[in-house]
């Protein structure tokens, strides 16, 4: 129960973790996770190769600039537009 507990606190700070945001402690201590837990290992590898992915796309090609307003404006996100 006490590794399930650690998975779900890693998980609310997986996106921070992977852009390197977190404390070197706290980094630390999720690396020794990582080395012991294979579901959460999977779990920051299929992000890391998801934003990977994006990025490459990315930089293929340019996403109209109608296609990101409608997109952001669904979810939600109009703040960040500007």
């Amino acid at each position: 129960m006490e590794k399930y507990l650690h998975c779900k606190e890693f998980v609310d700070t997986i996106s921070s973790y992977v852009d390197g945001d977190l404390s070197e402690e706290l980094c630390i201590e999720l690396d020794k996770h990582l080395s012991e837990c294979d579901n959460c290992r999977i779990v920051v590898n299929t992000l890391k190769k998801t934003i990977d992915i994006y990025h490459q796309q990315a930089e293929k090609e340019k996403t109209p600039e109608d296609v990101k307003d409608r997109l952001f404006y669904r979810l939600n996100f109009e703040q960040f537009r500007k």
